[in-house]
């Protein structure tokens, strides 16, 4: 059997697709041939400018604030109302708040694990009752952190989300593989994105990562596109659990 790439006919669900992690993912899941819809609270205007100049797959914005519950349902009807399906869902949404835990807040607590954890898990949910109860197959991919494996520092609730979201990735694997769900995770190291730019502004801090990645430079959002489209596509047909690091070798050293 050949191995396949290709996702011509698949829709793709990502969300936080505005800018730089989601977007890079939602133009690289388009160019391999996926209609993607792009979910996210601000304007998709570049992510669809971009999708459109990868070629293979359409766009489609959703408006939603993931901070609660409300989109959840919505996210999934409208997308299969406008394609007829959803195959691939992409949890990339999230938020981070910094200060020392001794002084952290209950309210960046509760606004992170809500974002990062809560609303990834009943996406998740209301993805695959959709897809059991018409029998069809799917993909999902997490974006977790190399947090997911690492302490860090200043970032209590978030690195506590993207723990638990390793934690529930490898849960679901265990209960969705035998129903035709794959359930896996990324692990981005250092890329350049908003949720860096105080690290990257701050010239110790620069300094101290960019001296831990073998690669030699930050990631930019366009090098993760490659294992998005490997765990969206049917040449992962038999991954199931995984948290794959894609960090120019930071966890190696």
């Amino acid at each position: 059997m050949a191995v396949s790439f290709d996702l011509t006919g698949k829709t793709a669900i990502v969300t936080g697709a505005n800018t730089g992690l989601g977007q890079a993912i939602a133009v690289a899941l388009a160019g391999a041939g996926a209609d993607v819809a792009l979910v996210g609270r601000s304007s998709m205007a570049g992510t669809e400018a971009a999708v459109a100049k990868a070629g293979g797959g359409r766009s489609l914005s959703i408006q939603a604030d993931l901070s609660t519950l409300e989109p959840v349902e919505r996210v999934i009807s409208e997308t299969v109302a406008w394609t007829g399906r959803a195959d691939i869902l992409v949890n990339n949404a999230g938020i981070i708040r910094r200060a020392d835990a001794i002084d952290f807040t209950e309210a960046d607590w509760d606004a992170v694990m809500d974002v990062n954890l809560k609303t990834v898990f009943f996406l998740s949910q209301a993805f695959a009752r959709h897809l059991i109860g018409k029998g069809e197959r799917g993909k999902i991919i997490n974006i977790a952190s190399l947090l997911s494996f690492q302490g860090g520092i200043r970032i209590p609730s978030y690195t506590a989300s993207k723990s638990g979201l390793a934690g529930l990735t490898r849960l679901l694997a265990c209960e969705w593989a035998g129903k035709g769900i794959n359930v896996n995770a990324i692990a981005p190291g250092y890329f350049s994105t908003n949720n860096t730019e105080a690290l990257r502004n701050d010239p110790d801090r620069n300094a101290a990562i960019l001296g831990r990645i073998p690669a030699g430079h930050w990631g930019e959002p366009e090098e993760l596109g490659g294992a998005a489209v490997f765990l969206a596509a049917p040449a992962s047909d038999y991954v199931h659990g995984i948290v794959l690091p894609v960090d120019g070798g930071w966890l190696a050293r």
